[in-house]
């Protein structure tokens, strides 16, 4: 798709908002079982750790599926490759919702997840090239606004239906919004024009390989680990730990999808201005939330509060982690985002993986938000590193330009 200026196109087209449609349908499947893992577990006759696996077989599906669908659809149309995930992704849903057993529905999760990294990746590339410079960040954000809908009213939508007419009816009600989605995708997004050359893979793996955009992939999977660690057993941390009625949990789950919608337009905002300061800030805060929430587990207003905060902080990450591993690729952007956002679920699979660890092995429940707090607390110093080495490797290079400017 051609650059844009200022001038040349509006500065959040329609298009914007149909990749936000996309993304709201992916948004609802990814988080969605978070508010069903007691009903998946006591139909499947499973144990509620090995229902979490549902969420990290999902998560390491979309983080080997990103960097191999993009590679594969790198000279197809953009729209073409939109349209197809969605497609796959629908399928993929309709799967879980007939699936007979657990194995079935975690292969059925699997094949679903694929979609996901590549379709994020490549939607970022889009929306960025949809608008101005100076927008790039918001447009990220707005699209990433489909996950933070999805957590506000798909995810509490598929909680009430689980609990009303069993886990079944979610993935049927998000099969229909896969479909809805597809056509929305294939009317409004417009036709690929002059798409840059694509970029030889062999090049592209140089471009990821450079320390920078390897930094800014890790701060990611720490960041979003750390709030895993937690969310991920956000319905058992409501009910057993600071005593909630299960009806309650959808209810405050909004309260959560709230706090994502906020966080996520002001984590674009604040990127677009100052990056750097950004992506420290929004880690930090992150980090901050989730130890003074190991104070409130056991008040019911706190918990709300910080359930709210908590989805703040993590989305307000999104925009400013996405933006950096984008500057930092060069030429290889599309394969870059991909991965930015394997690893985003790279994070979700450790942080279910880590909050099961820490369960299984009698620390409890209470000790999540702690342990939890810690992964993106070293996401804050990678950043910090970076940061550090960024500006090291810009004074060397005015240096040789200093010196290479003298001997001229």
């Amino acid at each position: 798709m051609h650059a844009v200026t200022a001038a040349s196109r509006p500065r959040m087209p329609i298009a914007l908002y149909a990749l936000t449609a996309g993304a709201f349908g992916i948004g609802t499947t990814e988080f969605v079982i978070m508010g069903l893992l007691m009903q998946v577990a006591t139909d499947l006759k499973v144990s509620i750790a090995a229902a979490g696996l549902l969420i990290s077989g999902y998560a390491l599906g979309v983080f080997a599926g990103a960097p191999l669908l993009t590679a594969a659809t790198s000279r197809m149309p953009r729209k073409a490759v939109l349209v197809a995930l969605m497609v796959i992704f629908t399928l993929g849903n309709l799967a879980c919702a007939i699936a007979p057993d657990y194995t079935t529905l975690m292969i059925a999760r699997v094949i679903t997840s694929l979609a996901h990294g590549t379709f994020f990746g490549v939607g970022a590339v889009v929306a960025t090239g949809l608008v101005a410079e100076d927008r790039k960040a918001s447009a990220i954000s707005i699209m990433f606004t489909g996950l933070t809908v999805a957590t506000l009213l798909g995810v509490p939508a598929g909680a009430w239906l689980g609990l009303q007419f069993g886990w079944r009816a979610t993935f049927w009600a998000v099969t229909a919004i896969g479909v809805i989605a597809t056509v929305v995708i294939a009317t409004l997004v417009p036709s690929d024009r002059g798409d840059a050359t694509p970029v030889a893979f062999r090049e592209e793996m140089k471009s990821i390989a450079q320390p920078q955009v390897l930094l800014g992939l890790l701060m990611t999977v720490l960041g979003f680990g750390g709030m895993f660690t937690v969310y991920t057993y956000i319905q058992p941390l409501l009910t057993r730990i600071t005593g909630f009625a299960d009806a309650a949990v959808s209810p405050i789950l909004l309260v959560f999808g709230v706090g994502m919608i906020v966080g996520n337009l002001l984590g674009g905002r604040f990127a677009d201005k100052r990056l750097q300061p950004a992506l420290l800030g929004t880690l930090l805060a992150l980090a901050l939330v989730m130890g003074l929430m190991s104070f409130a587990l056991h008040s019911r207003w706190a918990m709300v509060l910080f359930t709210g905060l908590l989805g703040a902080a993590a989305f307000a990450t999104v925009s400013p982690l996405q933006l950096w591993v984008l500057q930092k690729a060069g030429a290889a952007q599309s394969l870059a985002s991909s991965l930015n956002i394997g690893a985003f679920n790279l994070g979700n699979a450790m942080g279910a993986w880590l909050g099961g660890l820490v369960i299984a092995h009698g620390a409890g429940l209470t000790a999540l938000t702690w342990i939890g707090a810690l992964v993106p607390l070293s996401a804050f110093a990678v950043a910090l590193w970076s940061i550090a080495l960024e500006r090291r490797q810009n004074r060397n290079a005015s240096s040789l330009a200093l010196r290479a400017g003298e001997c001229a």
